[in-house]
Order: C-alpha cells, then sequence, then structure tokens
C-alpha cells in the first residue's frame, strides 16, 4: 500500500502525464503478467515499470486508465479480493484498496475490462496504450480498443490516432525527482557496500558463485528486494566476456576479478562495477591496463555536465582509451585514424553510458531526429569504460592476454555539473590494494 506521501506523488506524476497528453485523449496502462519458472511455480512478480511509475501498484492482473479531461481522470482494473487466495500467497489490494490507497476515482473488476473500458474510449480521439506487449492481458486491451474503434462508423465517437505509452511515460522517467534521486541514493549505496565486501573476501580457490551469493546476500540483508540484473562475477578469462554467465570457476591466485552488479530498492536500480586483483596488488600489465580504464573514466565523468551528450563522452573515452592502447603497444599509429576508423572496437566494443532509473538499461530517448539530445539535470546515466584482451590474440603482447577490465559509476546531472551517486565503491588503486591486503592478511 502506498503512504500519503507516496500517493500524492503519484498523482501529480500522473497530472504530468495528463499535460503531456495535451490535457486530453487516454492513456492505457496493463500490470506485468506473473511469468511461470517451471510447472506450478512463478518467478517472483516485479511490476511493469511504467504501470509501477503511474500506479504504485504492486499486483498483476491490473489495468490503469488516465484520461485527464474524464469525468474520472484516474481509473483502475484490478483483481478483487479472495479469502481463499490469501490464505495461499497473501491479502490483494482489491477494488477497496486500489481507490483507497492507490487513488483510483473509480476501480472496477479485472473481470468488467470488457464491458467498462470503452466508457473511457469512446469519447477519446487518441489513445496511448503499450504497443510492443504481447501477453494475455495487453492483447485483451488491444481486443477492447479495437472493438470500440470498430463501433466507431455507427456511434461517431471513436479513437482514430493510437501512440505507444512510452511516447510520453518514458520521457518523464527520464527526469527524476529529488526524492527518485534519494532512493537511488539508497540503493546505490547497497551496491557499493557489496562491492566493498567483495574486495575484502575475495580469496584464490573461492567460486564465483561464492562471491556472487555474498554480493546478492548482502543485498537482501541491506533492504534491497534482490539484484537489479543477474550479478556477474567473471574471473580471469571469464572478465572478457561482456556478460559472463556461468559462475562455477574458481579464482586463481594472480588475476583480475571483474564484478558487475547492483542492488534494486523500492523499483529503482544500481549499477556498478569493479574489477580488481585476486593477489594484494595489481601486476604491473593488469595496473597498466587498469590505470587507463580509470582515466577514461575520470575523464568521462569530468565531461558530465547539462549541455553536453553521452556521444561526447563516449568519443573522450574512446579517445584516452586509444591513447593507452598505442602506449601499451596493443595498437599501433596515429591515435587520430584509430578513433576516427574505430580500431580500438577490437579492445572495446560496448557503449560507455545508458540512461539509469527504475530499469537498469532505463528509458528515455537518445537522441531526436538524429542528433544526440543534451544533458539536462536529473538525469542519471552509467559511466562504464572497459578493456577487453583475449587469450586467443597472439598478435597482442602476451603479458595482457586475458585481462578484463571495465569500471562503472551511476552518476547523477545536476544544474552545476554533476555527482558521482556511487562514488562510496572503491576504484582508485590504492583504496582497492589497501582492502585487498587485508583481505588476504
Amino acid at each position: 500500500m502506498l503512504s500519503d506521501e507516496d500517493r500524492a506523488r503519484h498523482a501529480e506524476r500522473r497530472r504530468l502525464i495528463g499535460e503531456a497528453m495535451g490535457g486530453h485523449g487516454v492513456l492505457l496502462l496493463v500490470a506485468a503478467p506473473e511469468r511461470v519458472r517451471s510447472a506450478d511455480t512463478h518467478w517472483p512478480f516485479r511490476q511493469d515499470s511504467d504501470f509501477a511509475y503511474a500506479t504504485g501498484f504492486d499486483e498483476p492482473e491490473a489495468v490503469a486508465v488516465v484520461a485527464p479531461a474524464h469525468d474520472v481522470p484516474f481509473a483502475m482494473f484490478v483483481r478483487p479480493r479472495d479469502p481463499e487466495m490469501a490464505i495461499w500467497v497473501g491479502e490483494r489490494a482489491g477494488i477497496e484498496g486500489a481507490a483507497a490507497a492507490f487513488g483510483a476515482g473509480e476501480a472496477l473488476p479485472i473481470e468488467r475490462l470488457d464491458a467498462e473500458l470503452p466508457r473511457w474510449l469512446r469519447g477519446a480521439e487518441e489513445v496511448w496504450l503499450p504497443l510492443f506487449r504481447d501477453d494475455a492481458l495487453a492483447r485483451r486491451v488491444f481486443g477492447v480498443v479495437r472493438r470500440v474503434v470498430a463501433e466507431g462508423p455507427r456511434s461517431g465517437v471513436a479513437p482514430h490516432t493510437f501512440h505507444d505509452a512510452g511516447d510520453v511515460v518514458h520521457e518523464l522517467r527520464l527526469r527524476k525527482a529529488p526524492w527518485e534521486v534519494d532512493r537511488l541514493r539508497a540503493t546505490m549505496a547497497i551496491a557499493a557496500e557489496a562491492h566493498a565486501d567483495a574486495m575484502r573476501s575475495a580469496r584464490p580457490g573461492m567460486a564465483e558463485f561464492e562471491i556472487e551469493a555474498r554480493i546478492d546476500g548482502l543485498f537482501r540483508r541491506r533492504g534491497a528486494t534482490g539484484p537489479a540484473y543477474p550479478s556477474i562475477v567473471a574471473s580471469g578469462p571469464h572478465a572478457c566476456v561482456l556478460h559472463h554467465t556461468p559462475r562455477d570457476r574458481r579464482l586463481g591466485a594472480d588475476e583480475l576479478l571483474l564484478i558487475d552488479a547492483g542492488s534494486e530498492r523500492d523499483g529503482y536500480c544500481a549499477d556498478i562495477t569493479r574489477t580488481f586483483p585476486t593477489a594484494a596488488r595489481f601486476s604491473p600489465p593488469q595496473r597498466d591496463l587498469y590505470d587507463a580504464v580509470l582515466a577514461a573514466q575520470l575523464a568521462a565523468i569530468a565531461m558530465t555536465k547539462p549541455g553536453e551528450t553521452l556521444d561526447a563522452l563516449h568519443t573522450k573515452a574512446c579517445r584516452v582509451l586509444s591513447e593507452a592502447l598505442v602506449h601499451l603497444g596493443l595498437l599501433h599509429g596515429s591515435v587520430d585514424e584509430i578513433v576516427e576508423h574505430g580500431h580500438y572496437r577490437r579492445f572495446y566494443m560496448h557503449r560507455t553510458s545508458h540512461w539509469l532509473g527504475r530499469d537498469v538499461h532505463d528509458v528515455g530517448l537518445y537522441a531526436h531526429d538524429g542528433t544526440p539530445r543534451p544533458l539536462e539535470p536529473g538525469m542519471v546515466l552509467t559511466v562504464e569504460p572497459g578493456l577487453y584482451v583475449s587469450t586467443e590474440w597472439d598478435d597482442v603482447p602476451p603479458a595482457f592476454r586475458g585481462l578484463g577490465i571495465r569500471i562503472e559509476d551511476d552518476v547523477l546531472v545536476t544544474a552545476a555539473g554533476h555527482e558521482v551517486l556511487t562514488a562510496a565503491a572503491p576504484k582508485q588503486v590504492e583504496e582497492i590494494e589497501s582492502l585487498r591486503a587485508a583481505a588476504l592478511a
């Protein structure tokens, strides 16, 4: 159930959604479906991010209606309370809760969707709905919309213009309110603590899954719902696989460990990557490559401010990395040519940044009409350059083969520039080596 404060916050969001719709039309949002894991067991339920953003409602089988010009500007179709099901899976909000706790002006049973939803649609010329959803409830909503449109020639009142719901919701989600930033800070503090704990606890001989379990366990102990995405724990050559999934390798005595892990709390995600030695100190080749990635990350972070673009940050990171690759003998030739022709992509094949918020790869356009969008206060992004040297590349110096390094922080754009929200996660060499020395003492 929402607190009074959160209920008011979601009402303000719906007001902003209505403004973005031009004060007319109907927006339909559909709750996430439950997902079967096996037989009659389900994955833990996670609400659709757009639905949660507009309603705060955390149950499946629900439809939200936002209609700023209608007599009932916010309505919900939800599952009624069921005393028998409550014994097995807990109490539902029900019709009463949807109205009292979530602010619905009218709350109706989901069974009445086909009969009642047309009341909002018939007088609307434009409809926003989740066009790219293809689950059972979304198809049911589309069916109601098609039926109302088919009745249009007789009734004379039916929608004739359709948009994806993300066209209005996603742009609002891209700019975080101060209270959303507070929630991001909370989950990022948990994730930063987990990374520092991994640096203190990882030892040669441990399996990757042991470290993963420790990280995910700390997330839960600190109040997160769990990992925001499957935690990546990649040792040795596994670090050269960007989304390494098998976690059964055991840590060697003198290699690197890359951990990409973030917690989710109150619907907001952290996304942090750190790389550190399994020994007490970086070896010289490890240190050289690490310093290159850290320099690229710090350079990109320093550029982060209103008016800059993610493309500009990426270009800066690529140039710094290219300079280092030439200096270390991994690439040869002019840095300008390496950057222009993208030769660095052999070692750095992903982008430097993505949006972050309710989703790890959060919503919001990266460009308008092909032009990169300028950063604005309230946007939150990652900065995550990396270098990856395959063990199979026999044309690079042997000392660098099998090394994979990524350093990732979450950064808030402010009016004055930026704030690194994940600064508590150690990344300076001296900090890391101090933690590693203590761990192996």
